[in-house]
């Protein structure tokens, strides 16, 4: 929520003058309380020596000299009458023992008065407020010193009254006061918020491009000067900004272009230069040797046999190249459709059994029905790749299962294509999807893998909207190679969850 500040001025302002109001009423009222204490102490100490004085001369006068405890105990009830009569306050005395000997107070004892009185036994003063009243206790001297206490009764309600006027007399001012200094502060506060505003607008509107022609305040003091330098500012921003900001959009596409393609570039010249020379070379030592040894039936037929290999190695690179570079270049409309995921699994399975059985693999599905919107014949290369793959670098006489579930809260298919061979290390479960990278250099050229197959599957996938990951291994399942594919459910398929729960 956004707060003006001349609202904010004439807050702080108010807030000052509130705790100016409030630490001198503080201590005004302080001083007037600590006035009335020692008015009271003052008075209520005289009445003590007073009442001291006429217990001391009562016990002189005494016929007979008795103890301290006895005498009280006698004349306890007769001297408080006296003392209540003399001192204009009500008066009870007590022994040393803590009983009452005599008393002009009608009121019962209290806890408080209990732990008062022994206060005061130890020859010490002790009060406290109860209401309107306040318990006062003294030591009763002897002459063989502390004979028992005195208790007084002092009122103190009109120094409550005056306490409570004084009080409301600052209130009422400290508002007053307040109020009127906020009404004045805001006024004056207003004349600066509105220059500020000014200048605010004009740095928006410098901000979204439109410049100002004149200083947007006319005053002569530093607002004024900073309005004039914002129009400065904003007439030299206009002439140059433009083609500044024009040239700086063409200059960074000019170069993220030419950083793009220097990385591609180099990256396919790289590997691909890396990739042919393998097959080349082979090629070349073969000519060579059929040059040398014409007349060699057996090199003749191992030459024919692994020339023929290396160039068909040679054409599924190029292929895939430039089937790669395609994908990169163009963005192909894809014929999307509901597509039943069991079904096209079957088929692509099927497709590649013979394969798998010549290399002693057996095929397990286990498949649920599913149906997800994508293009069916970029499906089926994705799973024709990744079943290759798992026929390729599996074992002899290894399982390749396949299977699927559904995520019906995440609206997810979920496919798993698992071989039991070795498995893809850890550290490469990101770099398997570049292009030309393979985990076995050796292995991949005796398989005729190019490198390229797992990358035109994550373009392939990635373009209809899936996600395609190397799942670490599990040794629950055994040891091998698990790839995970993720589409989204297509609606159809959602129907037929929520009917289904």
């Amino acid at each position: 929520m956004r707060v003006s500040i001349k609202l904010k001025f004439s807050v702080f302002l108010a807030a000052l003058l509130i705790l100016t109001v409030v630490v001198l009423s503080s201590l005004v009222l302080r001083g007037i309380e600590r006035n009335q204490q020692t008015q009271i102490e003052t008075i209520l100490s005289q009445q003590t020596r007073l009442v001291n004085l006429n217990v001391r001369q009562s016990y002189y006068t005494e016929s007979v000299r008795l103890e301290q405890e006895v005498f009280l105990q006698q004349n306890g009830r007769r001297l408080a009458q006296e003392l209540a009569s003399s001192t204009g306050l009500p008066i009870a005395l007590y022994d040393m023992k803590g009983q009452q000997v005599g008393s002009s107070i009608m009121s019962e004892e209290s806890p408080d008065i209990t732990a008062t009185l022994n206060y005061a036994l130890q020859n010490k003063i002790a009060y406290h407020e109860q209401g309107d009243t306040l318990l006062y206790m003294a030591p009763l001297d002897g002459p063989d010193g502390q004979m028992g206490v005195v208790r007084m009764q002092y009122p103190v309600q009109s120094y409550h009254e005056f306490y409570a006027r004084i009080l409301q007399l600052f209130m009422w001012a400290g508002i007053a006061v307040v109020g009127l200094s906020f009404i004045l502060g805001y006024l004056f506060y207003n004349r600066f918020a509105v220059a500020i505003t000014r200048l605010k607008k004009s740095a928006d509107s410098i901000r979204e491009g439109h410049y100002i022609t004149k200083s947007p305040v006319s005053r002569k003091d530093e607002l004024g000067e900073l309005g004039q330098g914002i129009y400065y500012m904003s007439t030299s921003i206009q002439q140059n900004i433009e083609a500044m900001h024009a040239e700086q959009q063409k200059l960074q596409l000019a170069i993220e272009k030419l950083q793009a393609l220097e990385q591609q570039q180099k990256q396919y010249i790289g590997n691909i230069s890396h990739e042919f020379k393998t097959p080349l070379t082979s090629i070349k030592a073969y000519v060579e040797l059929l040059d040398m040894y014409k007349d060699d039936p057996q090199l003749l037929d191992d030459a024919t046999s692994n020339i023929g290999k290396e160039t068909e190695r040679l054409y599924e690179m190029v292929e895939k190249v430039l089937h790669l570079s395609a994908l990169e270049k163009y963005d192909f409309e894809n014929q999307a459709e509901d597509v039943e995921v069991r079904a096209l699994l079957e088929d692509a399975c099927g497709r590649m059994r013979g394969k798998a059985e010549k290399f002693a693999l057996n095929m397990e599905l286990t498949l649920l029905p599913a149906v997800i919107r994508s293009d069916r014949e970029s499906l089926m290369h994705i799973f024709i790749n990744l079943l290759d793959n798992a026929i390729k670098y599996n074992v002899p006489g290894g399982v390749i299962r396949v299977s699927n579930e559904l995520r019906m809260q995440e609206r997810q298919a979920v496919i798993r294509i698992f071989n039991s061979g070795t498995p893809i290390p850890d550290e490469a479960s990101e770099k398997i999807f570049e292009p030309f990278y393979t985990v076995n250099k050796d292995r991949a050229r005796k398989t005729g893998g190019t490198g390229l197959g797992l990358s035109l599957v994550k373009q392939f996938v990635e373009k209809q909207g899936g996600t395609i990951t190397l799942l670490p291994s599990d040794p629950k399942h055994g040891e091998g190679t698990t790839f995970q594919l993720v589409f989204p459910l297509a609606h159809s398929s959602l129907q037929v969850g929520n009917k289904s729960e």
